[in-house]
């Protein structure tokens, strides 16, 4: 099984372990060290406080065991009957992949539903980090 299979079993299992029934989706990211890491949306009362499926992984156990990211993942379904579609990170989410650099390679959404994955610097060619002195 490759890297994208394995992030896509674990992150279908979370989903459908947290959430049986319903909506369900869930994140999983692969550190250099090999470690596969996952997380869900946290549920909120209120939509303002609500954060990506992919933050716990990322901001969270990523920092926490100081693991470097190499790859993320993220998946939805409306339902337990429907597919789970593949989906690109978010804008925020795509900066917050970034401080592990431009070669860190995420999922992007596409119409055949497919696994593919693209490195951040492919989503991201014009990226502000020049303000820095660096490029991704």
């Amino acid at each position: 099984m490759n890297i994208g299979e394995q992030l896509y079993q674990a992150a279908m299992r979370l989903s459908e372990k947290r959430y049986p029934v319903d909506f369900g989706g869930a994140a999983a990211i692969r550190t250099q060290s090999g470690k596969i890491l996952t997380s869900v949306a946290p549920d909120t009362k209120n939509d303002a406080l609500a954060l990506c499926m992919e933050v716990g992984a990322l901001l969270v156990e990523a920092h926490i065991l100081n693991e470097i990211v190499t790859h993320s993942l993220c998946i939805y379904r409306e339902s337990e009957k429907a597919d789970y579609l593949i989906l690109s990170p978010c804008n925020i989410c795509q900066e917050r992949v970034v401080h592990w650099g431009g070669n860190v390679q995420v999922t992007i959404s596409n119409q055949q539903n497919q696994l593919i994955f693209k490195t951040i610097r492919e989503l991201q060619p014009y990226h502000w980090s020049i303000v820095n002195g660096e490029t991704l």
